[in-house]
């Protein structure tokens, strides 16, 4: 009898040591961790063939049968057993090494073999390594053509039939680690294929062109269009051409062997390497920081491959393996621009620098160095925004510096150093997947950091962790949501604060926990009369039960993790509502361990980062206050300058100080302000006013309509350098492609510039900057280039010696006494809510497709063709109620503008909230939003916005385009391959299995 086991091992609970056994593999003693699989313990000691299974993380599928062995005495799947003490395994008897050829040969009856024309012949085919590897030179069975054609339909990749080996690994893959759920295989096909949504084609279903299937394709079933005719030497001959050639192959296999074809595809897959690239980067989109490598032959995007990073494995989305052409657009920024009246001229770098550095210097000197401000791209590297912010305040004098998380997270990591003391996640995303109860409050998370909710979708799907969601709206984390409710917008703080005092009332709180590491209960226990359930039930109009049944959930969960995003952080108490999960965290116990804590989710792929090395008005690196005299000696001694001692302008304040005659020039890099700022007429006017202002991008942005001279800037892939993703990991990324035109980095700008305005800045590679920061940043003490190197990552705080804190708050709290600190807080309403002229609430945020105002998404030519334009989401009683349809035109007006955009109407949105994503191509969502901001820092209160809504005499067609995945795709969920359907087919033998002999009789005559 064959165990058939889990097909998932779940995520340690806790961290424990694992138990080892020991166990003979050909007679050798091999120690193996108990419960293991047979193949992993295998795969320690030697190799053996294994076509189906991938990582521990897809887990065992065995749907191939090429990785049997006999186990005490029992031909079995070796990823389908676990090991025992005292095993036997034998890998190498004669009744294993057939039935794994005979596996083999079923496999090759559904995968023609012709790598030396295949595009996928680059030493990572699994399918041609296992051929090589068992000394293939011939097959039994024929290769069988199935009935299908290939499918061209999705904009990025393409699935051959033919090809595919029916293993089951895109399955598996889509179904429990992306947890799409789309892909299954129709096993009871006379034919059998991989469906989408139960269906034969790809465009037009719930597939969100994650990649997933196609980095884990063990051959070219599924391939990426961009590799199609430009990875191999032939590969780009004409199709009929290929085909002829494909049997000329064919027919050398009986009389040669496929050892023959071998030699030579091996040969030319040696060739390959010498012009294809394979250059480890990491995403440049959100803050998850999938790292990856990306292939490149010249300044072609071949493919990206992910496998070894920390934070992804093999994990992408839809932006970060596909979203990169816009790298090579036609319309990326080659040479400086200076303005000539209304139009721009082009110039050189010398003419262009020199003018910068003038015209600063002579703002400096007639109205003193505040009166310029810095504003600091969190999508460049940790290394360009340091050289920035020095240029700021060892050059310019000032400390008006700043970059975007303004707009977004300056709020969570107030909330955090007030009752914690380090302005990060408190963990990992290992430590958000083990976790018991994930609560996410104003987060579309599977659309803003898809990666990072894979884990709490597999988690969630698989392993029993409890889901609940706070969100206006019902996306996809709130469908699947054991618990989903809907607060009223601006309202966050009340209902947090209610379940703290639940806990404290009921007897909930872990009064240990709080007297050892807590200060200041007595008084925020006070602070909590107003917060009753009933209260928060008024408030936020939640049901009461609602909210007594999240309470008790949250009280009776061994840990939890907090999500949180922009839905918390864009409203006028934003840093409070962030507090106040931070106080309920604390209330429950739920810091100082794993599978606990704070996690603020970081929107851009640097904004920790671009914060963490001093891109804030108040704070040095390492959020070292400017305005302490010792920090501020140890940089002036480093520096070899005198800083200025008082805090300076954020950006939203050095927007105000241009209309009172106290800002006079901006150098600004990577951030489209007029697309991102609060109120845009307000910004756009700001920047008319304003004496000198420089924009350093890889686009010609809205904001840069403004600027007296643009910068051309180099995007990730054409730079060297390190990011800090939202779990504090910094991570290394390597120039994949040379600068584009005359493009530069922007350390390599900044630099020119300083050294024009008086500095000696001698610095020649990215590593000399780190290397500089590090030592006086505690943060970041024993980071260096070296310490990661290729995909070593280390997470924040990381001492000289290189230990780093996957986990915070282990021994104590970042508070002089050790101690974290609850911290009172009162409610106030929001800043501008629906009456009965503006009536309508306005929600916006990220798609899953486009990333912001999608100055690089729209420039990729297949996202384009999924999701070309935006559209404002309303709710089907809203459209009943105005008599409209998708695709109506309609106008938006609040109190500070207006723009005309279509209707997409959708039971995600109810009643009068409706939904704008930030795509700008009509206009940007600020246009619509007012310049009330966050109290404490700023931050602008984008959540906070009534509208009302006029519909056009224009009808246009539906916005939503057929081959998007939210038009009708409809996912099939699965626990996985569901293999066993696969033993059930009449064709099935397990290999080594004895054969049905069919005996004749003969006929009397």
């Amino acid at each position: 009898m064959i165990e058939i086991i889990d097909k998932i091992v779940p995520p340690p609970a806790e961290v424990e040591i694992e138990s080892t056994v020991q166990v003979v593999v050909d007679g050798r003693q091999v120690t193996a961790q108990a419960g293991e699989l047979v193949l992993e313990a295998v795969l320690r000691d030697k190799e053996i063939p294994h076509v189906c299974y991938h990582s521990k993380l897809m887990g065992p599928i065995q749907t191939c049968d090429t990785c049997l062995v006999e186990v005490d005495g029992q031909l079995v799947r070796s990823c389908g057993h676990k090991v025992s003490a005292g095993m036997q395994i034998v890998t190498e008897s004669k009744r294993a090494v057939d039935a794994r050829a005979e596996a083999f040969d079923v496999i090759l009856g559904n995968h023609m073999l012709y790598c030396t024309v295949c595009d996928n012949n680059n030493e990572n085919c699994t399918v041609h390594n296992t051929a090589l590897a068992m000394k293939v030179e011939h097959q039994e069975r024929p290769f069988t053509k199935k009935p299908y054609e290939v499918d061209m339909s999705n904009p990025f990749y393409r699935y051959d039939p033919n090809q595919c080996i029916l293993c089951g690994r895109c399955v598996q893959a889509c179904q429990t680690v992306q947890v799409n759920e789309t892909l299954t295989i129709g096993w009871e096909l006379d034919s059998p294929r991989v469906l989408w949504d139960g269906g034969m084609q790809i465009g037009g279903s719930s597939c969100v062109s994650c990649g997933h299937c196609i980095t884990v394709c063990p051959c070219n079933a599924l391939m990426e269009k961009s590799m199609l005719g430009e990875a191999g030497y032939l590969t780009s001959t004409p199709q009929k051409t290929l085909d002829k050639m494909i049997d000329v192959i064919k027919a050398i296999e009986p009389e040669m062997g496929y050892g023959a074809v071998m030699e030579v595809s091996q040969t030319e897959a040696v060739m390959r390497e010498e012009r294809i690239k394979k250059t480890k980067t990491v995403c440049t989109y959100c803050g998850v920081g999938c790292s990856y490598d990306i292939w490149t032959k010249g300044r072609h995007i071949l493919k990206v491959e992910p496998l070894n990073g920390d934070a992804n494995a093999i994990s992408t989305c839809v932006k970060g393996k596909f979203g990169w052409d816009y790298v090579n657009h036609k319309e990326r920024l080659l040479k400086p621009l200076i303005r000539e009246g209304n139009t721009f001229r082009e110039a050189e770098w010398e003419e262009a620098l020199t003018l910068v550095a003038s015209k600063l210097g002579q703002i400096k000197q007639q109205h003193g160095p505040d009166a310029i401000g810095v504003i600091i791209s969190s999508k460049a590297t940790n290394e360009d925004g340091y050289v920035m912010q020095k240029l700021g305040r060892a050059v310019i004098g000032t400390n008006n510096v700043d970059n975007c998380s303004r707009y977004c997270q300056s709020p969570a990591t107030m909330g955090l150093f007030r009752t914690v003391g380090y302005g990060g996640d408190s963990g990992s995303i290992e430590d958000i997947g083990m976790s018991k109860l994930v609560l996410i409050i104003g987060s579309n998370t599977a659309e803003s950091h898809p990666v990072l909710a894979t884990r709490v979708k597999r988690a969630h799907k698989l392993f029993g962790q409890k889901l609940i969601v706070a969100d206006p709206r019902k996306h996809e984390m709130a469908e699947r949501a054991d618990i989903h409710f809907s607060p009223k917008p601006g309202t966050d703080l009340v209902w947090l604060s209610a379940m703290t005092r639940y806990m404290f009332d009921h007897g909930y709180a872990k009064n240990d926990f709080i007297a050892k590491w807590v200060n200041g209960v007595d008084d925020y226990r006070k602070s909590l009369d107003l917060f009753t359930m009933e209260f928060a039930a008024e408030v936020c109009a939640v049901p009461l039960q609602t909210l007594i049944e999240v309470a008790e959930v949250i009280a009776h969960a061994d840990t939890m993790c907090v999500l949180w995003a922009m839905g918390i952080t864009q409203h006028v108490m934003g840093s409070d509502s962030s507090t106040a999960i931070s106080n309920l965290l604390l209330t429950t116990g739920n810091y100082m361990r794993p599978g606990c804590g704070a996690y603020p989710l970081r929107g851009h792929n640097n904004v920790q980062g671009a914060s963490d090395i001093g891109a804030m008005p108040n704070n040095f690196p390492g959020y070292q206050p400017v305005t302490d005299a010792a920090v501020r000696q140890k940089f002036e001694a480093a520096w070899g300058v005198t800083l200025p001692p008082k805090n300076g302008m954020d950006n939203h304040q050095m927007i105000d100080a241009v209309y009172d005659g106290k800002m006079h020039a901006i150098y600004m890099a990577g951030e489209d302000m007029i697309s991102a700022d609060s109120n845009a007429n307000h910004v756009a006017g700001g920047f008319e006013r304003l004496e000198f202002l420089v924009v350093q991008d890889i686009f010609f942005t809205e904001t840069c309509r403004y600027a007296d001279v643009v910068l051309p800037a180099s995007p990730a892939l054409e730079k060297e350098g390190t990011f800090t993703s939202t779990e504090r990991r910094v991570q290394r990324l390597y120039q994949a492609l040379p600068e584009l035109g005359n493009s530069r980095a922007d350390w390599k700008i900044t630099q020119d510039i300083a050294n024009r305005m008086g500095a000696n800045w001698n610095y020649t590679h990215p590593s000399e900057i780190m290397a500089e920061m590090a030592p006086l940043t505690p943060l970041y003490a024993g980071v260096s280039f070296d310490r990661l190197e290729g995909y070593k990552t280390l997470q924040w705080p990381v001492t000289p010696d290189g230990k780093d804190e996957p986990i915070l708050y282990t021994e104590r709290f970042n508070f002089p006494d050790g101690k974290a600190k609850f911290y009172p807080l009162e409610y106030r309403k929001p800043s501008d809510s629906p009456d009965e002229e503006y009536d309508l609430f306005l929600n916006n945020g990220r798609i899953l497709e486009h990333f912001h105002e999608g100055n690089m998404t729209h420039r990729v030519a297949g996202i384009f063709k999924e999701t070309p334009e935006r559209w404002v989401e309303i709710s089907p009683d809203l459209a009943k109620e105005r008599d409209i349809d998708s695709g109506q035109w309609v106008r938006l007006t609040s109190r500070y503008g207006s723009l005309k955009i279509k209707v997409l109407v959708t039971a995600r949105v109810t009643g009068k909230q409706i939904y704008l994503p930030l795509l700008s191509q009509e206009g940007p969502v600020n246009v619509l939003t007012g310049s009330f901001t966050d109290t404490a820092t700023d931050t602008p209160a984008f959540k906070e916005t009534a509208v009302n809504m006029q519909v056009l005499p224009e009808k246009g067609s539906n916005p939503l385009k057929r081959l998007n995945f939210r038009y009708s795709g409809s996912p099939t969920p699965q626990t996985g391959v569901e293999v066993e359907r696969k033993w059930k087919r009449a064709d099935y033998r397990m290999p080594g299995s004895a054969k049905l002999v069919q005996i004749e009789t003969r006929k009397s005559h």
